[in-house]
């Protein structure tokens, strides 16, 4: 009989405390090569790194041959350039404090080339005079709103008022176009290329009028769309780890799962109901109960409520439970899950090897 364990499971878990984040670094290595697979040169990915937060898995990109690099907060961006990526993009319009935090970040690191995002005038004109009075000149991407409804400027006669604007003004370098099509969310991929073609087209329309040399666009859902156009960056994050949400949402990506949480019954509290120790502290609970965690191993478990320390799971059997015994379930969303935690704990060859640290979970490294 076949003594095989499955892909998830860890032969020393009894050194483990949960709630644990685990990671697989293979499982991440092989990701990595899936996307510059499917995009088919390395120079057009720029992952959003949001997602793992981690030196561990940044230094497999750049091993990998990845140089540019997509992020969210001041302290992802500081996290890359103690790494030394050579191209960081800050995709968020920096303004009042935060902009000048990232004149001190792109002063400390001189060796790393940093950008940001611009929706509008006033946000030009803030950061060209702090630009300026740095003796800075920094590139800078008109954020586009395509249909996410959250930030950008509508592609049209505004953008191309804002573009006209931004040229005149000192301190920045109007430098290209960045689309963020978040909203599109179809599991059939012809349904879903129509839909981000659509959302795109209206870029394309744009960059004819403006004819700027960089288009960043998508995310993880229509990386599958984009990776197979000319001449744009593509800006996945999840695919690094993958979760349970895109793998139902992305049948097409061959993507692995490479996060698994580990939680352990602690509790029976009826003959129906199973107590674990993985609460909202420990798992990302902005979907509906159900759409949490994915368990692997006991498919049967439905979370009917969860607090800060505690998920309770309904069972019509729970005589085929222990105290202790031990679940591994995938997160639904997989992002702000790992912000939960201080590390990721490696596993190599079936054991816990190592931490990662996710480092950028903070909101401050040294800036």
């Amino acid at each position: 009989m076949s003594t095989k364990k499955n892909w998830y499971e860890v032969e020393n878990i009894d050194e483990l405390d949960s709630p644990a984040l685990i990671v697989f670094p293979e499982r991440v290595k092989a990701n990595i090569q899936t996307a510059i697979e499917m995009v088919g040169d390395v120079n057009r990915l720029r992952p959003h790194i949001k997602t793992n937060k981690s030196p561990g898995a940044v230094k497999l990109m750049i091993e990998a041959g990845i140089t540019k690099f997509k992020c969210a907060t001041i302290a992802e961006a500081e996290m890359l350039a103690m790494l030394n990526a050579k191209d960081v993009l800050l995709a968020y319009q920096p303004l009042g404090p935060k902009l000048k935090r990232f004149v001190s970040l792109i002063k400390k690191y001189p060796a790393t080339k940093f950008s940001c995002l611009v929706d509008n005038i006033a946000a030009a004109e803030e950061q060209s005079s702090v630009f300026e009075a740095n003796g800075l000149v920094v590139p800078v991407f008109i954020d586009l709103n395509v249909g996410m409804n959250r930030t950008g400027i509508a592609p049209g006669e505004k953008a191309i008022a804002l573009a006209e604007h931004c040229r005149k003004l000192k301190g920045i370098l109007l430098t290209g176009l960045h689309a963020y099509d978040g909203h599109i969310r179809d599991t059939d991929f012809n349904i879903k290329k129509q839909n981000c073609d659509a959302a795109f087209d209206q870029v394309l329309a744009l960059n004819a009028e403006l004819k700027l040399p960089v288009i960043i666009a998508g995310g993880s859902p229509t990386f599958s769309v984009h990776c197979k156009r000319q001449n744009i960056e593509c800006s996945p994050g999840t695919f690094i780890y993958w979760d349970k949400g895109y793998l139902n949402l992305c049948p097409e990506q061959n993507f692995l799962p490479a996060i698994v949480l580990v939680t352990r019954i602690i509790s029976f509290p009826s003959a129906t109901k199973v107590c674990t120790d993985l609460g909202h502290k420990s798992v990302a609970a902005e979907n509906e109960i159900t759409r949490r965690i994915f368990f692997l191993n006991n498919d049967d478990l439905k979370p009917v409520s969860q607090s800060e320390e505690h998920l309770v799971l309904e069972t019509t059997d729970v005589s085929k439970y222990k105290v202790g015994e031990v679940l591994y379930g995938l997160p639904w969303h997989v992002c702000p899950t790992v912000a939960l935690y201080e590390s990721a704990y490696t596993i190599e060859n079936g054991k816990v090897t190592g931490k990662w640290k996710n480092v950028a979970r903070d909101r401050e490294i040294s800036l």
